[in-house]
């Protein structure tokens, strides 16, 4: 039997198994004499006379073969060997593979040689019970047990002469007679099988009249509860190394591979728990907003009434019962309204309960997920990965797969771009009123963003300034100088590769990004603006712990090593500059011990969609997003939903965790300091900003005074970004 492979933590810890998770081992005794009657019909009519290899069988199919009516020879014995020992597999036939005829016969003198050696130790019961047990029959399905379970819902045993004839069927070509893919393929196989069946006498004329009559009849509502070990992490090796698979022909799921990762289990651990203690807060604050309302909205607050609807025909098997009742949609609803037992996930873990699919889609809509990335720069090594709050419900990875519109922490690469072409942090721009024309697709168009408060200031602004406070007017004004294409330039050169509409508002993050870019283009900075190849991966080991392979993340210099400072000290303008949105982190004090330096930037996308926190220490750079995978599923004010407030509390809970451990290896620290001479004027120290609390006069004027502004000081809201042209 193939030999699954062992996904490994950097520091040695088990986390995952790939092997063929769904082959559930089955005896004889409890697969219908159906599956037996139409394997042996359709695949080896002399399976019991003969003792491994049939050359009757064998020599008529090369005679069918030379007249053009191509029909396999091959035992069940036969393809028992190939299936247990791969014998037409590359790696199993040594130099002879590059020559076609000489292969063709290697390979046959194994197989032959196998099954005779089969038969010889195992009766034929046991050879039926081992081929049933290890056959494919597609869609990640391995042996009876779990196809009968996936495509009828219903155990072997229990299985009918048609279903009997599909599932057998199936074994010529698992794709090309998928009954899911191609019903209609399916179903002639089926009736060939059928066929097979009557003709040897395994079949009554009326058997085969009335199975061959009848529709395939899948049920696929079976789910498979257990993961072996499945989760985020796993899914993405998984992904990351199936290039390197296919270019070295291995298998996961076979060959005993060993995979070390550059996962870090103490800072994952850390990153889950508080994923959980402030996601669970995130979701009750969200219940109560909402109550007993529908949160599914439009951007205008008015409930989407055809929410459940839209979601419902989303659904695969919408398109079957929309066939199978010729478009009745009462007869659809009213399937969708069938109450049944289910379990769902919840924050005091899974619960059983009766739902009906509407029930299910309604709940499940409600619930706040989240993707959470850490990257040491550094070295290039993925130290933690949080795809969202629960593999087992939610498949969907908010790291690499899901991609939101990035809101404020878009604005970097706007002074990014500025800092690269002569500007510098001590740069001053007032706080007005921005009007922008443009040509879209040769359409005329204005945009005139707001800030967050719907106020300007008219106060004369540093870029710093203007950054750590995330003004849009000031964001916007610097996008018209330097221009947007060339912010958008500068976004795909750190790393970002998403397609990103090159328009005014995509400094304040109107297009669609991944956390993994987000991350990957951040730790440019920290990187001396080198852009980086982030590694999951660090070495892969056979069974006997030979190295296959290492990897090492790659590197290319992008900006230049003074403009890459430049923006790590415009990046701790978040804490330290007046009204600096990162300013929450000051409520974790386990996070400023012996002059700690954190820098970052937060993001809220329009209707609180989307919260962002982008968080930069003197080693790591970590990317979190929080939301409802529907994106008319929101928060409704800046106090509940920006990204200060869902996304900011778990940065500061996972390095608070992070610091208090010795072991784990990243402690309190400043920044770096310059790497290279800094011929930029960027010390310019912000007024502060003193309010008059004595004057009952609410509309009183803050007073400016010089100095430096210690920390903490009170939080502004930070921008829903991606406000429309012309808003």
């Amino acid at each position: 039997m193939s030999v699954g492979s062992e996904v490994y933590t950097a520091d040695g810890k088990l986390i995952g198994q790939y092997y063929k998770e769904n082959r559930s081992p089955v005896e004889l005794k409890n697969i219908s004499p159906n599956l037996i009657n139409a394997l042996v019909a359709t695949e080896d009519v002399r399976f019991y006379k003969h003792h491994g290899v049939d050359f009757y069988s064998f020599f008529t199919s090369m005679l069918s073969t030379a007249k053009g009516e191509r029909r396999g020879g091959s035992t069940i014995t036969q393809q028992l060997a190939k299936n247990l020992f791969e014998t037409r597999k590359r790696k199993s036939q040594g130099i002879i593979k590059r020559i076609p005829v000489i292969r063709t016969i290697v390979y046959k003198c194994k197989e032959w040689l196998t099954a005779f050696k089969i038969e010889h130790v195992y009766n034929k019961q046991q050879i039926l019970t081992l081929y049933f047990n290890t056959v494919p029959f597609g869609n990640n399905s391995f042996g009876i047990k779990t196809a009968s379970l996936k495509y009828f819902n219903k155990t072997p045993d229990k299985v009918s002469p048609a279903e009997a004839a599909l599932l057998i069927g199936m074994l010529k070509a698992t794709s090309s007679y998928n009954p899911i893919k191609n019903p209609e393929r399916a179903l002639e196989r089926r009736n060939t099988v059928l066929g097979q069946m009557q003709k040897y006498n395994y079949l009554t004329k009326t058997g085969y009249d009335t199975s061959a009559r009848s529709p395939l009849k899948l049920d696929l509502s079976y789910v498979e509860e257990d993961s072996h070990g499945d989760s985020y992490i796993r899914r993405a090796v998984e992904k990351w190394l199936d290039k390197w698979c296919k270019e070295n022909d291995y298998n996961l799921y076979e060959d005993g591979l060993k995979i070390y990762t550059t996962i870090d289990s103490r800072l994952q651990r850390y990153a889950e728990e508080a994923v959980a203690e402030k996601m669970k807060m995130l979701q009750k604050r969200f219940n109560n907003l909402w109550g007993n309302k529908n949160p599914w909205r439009d951007s205008k607050g008015v409930e989407i009434k055809d929410f459940l609807l839209k979601n419902e025909q989303r659904l695969p098997i919408y398109k079957l019962l929309d066939k199978k009742y010729k478009g009745d949609t009462t007869q659809i609803q009213q399937y969708f309204k069938t109450k049944k037992r289910m379990t769902v996930f919840t924050w005091k873990g899974e619960q059983d309960t009766t739902f009906s699919t509407i029930d299910s889609i309604r709940y499940y809509a409600r619930i706040l997920n989240t993707g959470m990335m850490t990257l040491e720069p550094s070295t290039g090594k993925i130290k933690v990965w949080i795809g969202g709050i629960d593999h087992r419900f939610f498949n969907y990875d908010h790291v690499n797969q899901a991609r939101r519109q990035a809101g404020s922490t878009f604005k970097p690469f706007a002074y990014l771009t500025a800092l690269d072409n002569g500007y510098t942090p001590c740069d001053k721009f007032t706080d007005k009123p921005v009007t922008i024309k443009y040509k879209d697709n040769g359409k005329d168009e204005v945009w005139q963003p707001n800030n967050a408060d719907f106020n300007f200031s008219y106060r004369e602004m540093s870029l710093r300034w203007a950054m750590g406070k995330s003004v849009n007017s000031i964001t916007a004004q610097l996008t018209e100088k330097v221009g947007w294409d060339k912010i958008v330039e500068y976004a795909h050169k750190c790393g970002i590769e998403s397609p990103l509409k090159s328009v005014p508002s995509v400094s304040l993050g109107s297009n669609d990004v991944s956390v993994y870019e987000m991350v990957r283009a951040y730790s440019t900075f920290l990187n001396k603006g080198e852009k980086l190849d982030p590694i999951l991966v660090t070495k892969i080991t056979d069974q006997q712990g030979n190295v296959l392979e290492e990897f090492k993340s790659k590197s290319e210099r992008v900006i230049s090593e003074e403009t890459a400072w430049l923006m790590l000290y415009m990046f701790r303008g978040g804490m330290e500059e007046p009204g600096g949105t990162s300013q929450a982190l000051w409520e974790y004090p386990g996070l400023w011990k012996k002059d700690n330096q954190i820098g970052g930037k937060t993001g809220t996308s329009s209707d609180y969609v989307d919260g962002w926190y982008m968080g930069i220490t003197k080693n790591l750079v970590t990317g979190i997003w929080v939301g409802a995978d529907d994106r008319s599923v929101h928060f409704t004010t800046s106090e509940t939903g920006e990204g200060s407030h869902t996304a900011l509390p778990i940065f500061g809970s996972f390095m608070e965790k992070v610091y208090a451990d010795p072991k784990s290896g990243y402690t309190y620290g400043a920044f770096p300091k310059p790497w290279v001479k800094i011929t930029k004027e960027y010390n310019c120290p912000s007024p502060r900003i003193v309010v008059d609390t004595t004057s009952t006069d609410s509309t009183s004027t803050p007073v400016d005074t010089t100095g430096v502004l210690p920390a903490p000081v009170t939080t502004t809201p930070e921008n829903p970004e991606n406000t429309p042209p012309g808003q």
